[in-house]
């Protein structure tokens, strides 16, 4: 295959490719290569340009000759009905953290969620960046804040958007300071399970001058699929109990803070 589209044919855009893609990953568990260059009229060197740049973005796992849907992972509505004491005392602390005219960027996550409601009942003067619509909404309460939200590809299940546009909108922004949550969090770093927000919380983080990581002490000693960033990328981690000395130690070697909520 050549590239050449079909006589009579408009080829599809770069978008509208991996969108398809998408789309068929959402009614069957694998596609190759092969078979979406033949459908798109394209070389299989297009596509799978195409499914290492989704990849790259945490909404595809690429597989031999194509690429698999990612794993499921329990949702925001279903992940906010759990540890809400937990999740209310930790927004409370990271609440504290950020200071009047930060600017700060809040990824989508039961936890951050927390951490806007705290902000707006606080009043606390602050632009906001942010791929989910319900910190948005949330923010949006108070008077004092000012409140960006990313395009991208709207997610359901989450609330959020992901995807090319997320991050490169992201890339455009330099703040004083981001809050992120995570799936799990190991001695090798913060990992993600929920596609498309790995990628997410990498721009977040290139893009800060400092870094938080809010977390239950469930995520520790859990590893999601998708790697996020080192420990040494974090400025604290913010959470409601000690985690144990081995972890400890490694948040002690990379020179991160650890703030216990109370």
């Amino acid at each position: 295959m050549d590239g050449t589209p079909k006589p009579g044919e408009k080829p599809l855009r770069q978008s509208e490719r991996r969108e398809q893609i998408l789309l068929e990953l959402r009614l069957r568990p694998h596609v190759r290569i092969s078979e979406m260059a033949d459908r798109f009229g394209v070389s299989t060197e297009t596509v799978r340009r195409d499914m290492d740049r989704l990849s790259e973005d945490g909404l595809i796992e690429r597989a031999h000759g194509g690429a698999t849907a990612n794993r499921s992972y329990p949702d925001y509505h279903q992940r906010s009905r759990d540890r809400l004491e937990e999740r209310e005392a930790i927004g409370r602390s990271a609440a504290d953290l950020v200071q009047p005219g930060d600017s700060v960027m809040i990824d989508s996550g039961s936890t951050t969620v927390q951490l806007a409601r705290f902000l707006a009942l606080a009043e606390t003067p602050c632009t906001v960046v942010t791929n989910s619509l319900t910190v948005a909404m949330t923010m949006g309460q108070s008077a004092a804040a000012e409140v960006i939200l990313c395009p991208g590809d709207y997610l359901p299940s989450e609330a959020a958007v992901v995807g090319t546009d997320t991050i490169e909108y992201l890339a455009r922004h330099c703040v004083d300071r981001c809050m992120i949550g995570a799936s799990g969090v190991t001695q090798d770093g913060i990992t993600e399970a929920v596609r498309g927000f790995a990628a997410v919380k990498r721009a977040m983080l290139a893009g800060s001058e400092a870094s938080h990581l809010l977390v239950d002490n469930g995520k520790f000693g859990h590893c999601g699929l998708s790697q996020v960033g080192r420990l040494a990328d974090l400025s604290s981690i913010v959470t409601d109990s000690v985690p144990d000395p081995d972890m400890t130690g490694a948040l002690d070697a990379g020179g991160v803070d650890l703030v216990i909520a109370e």
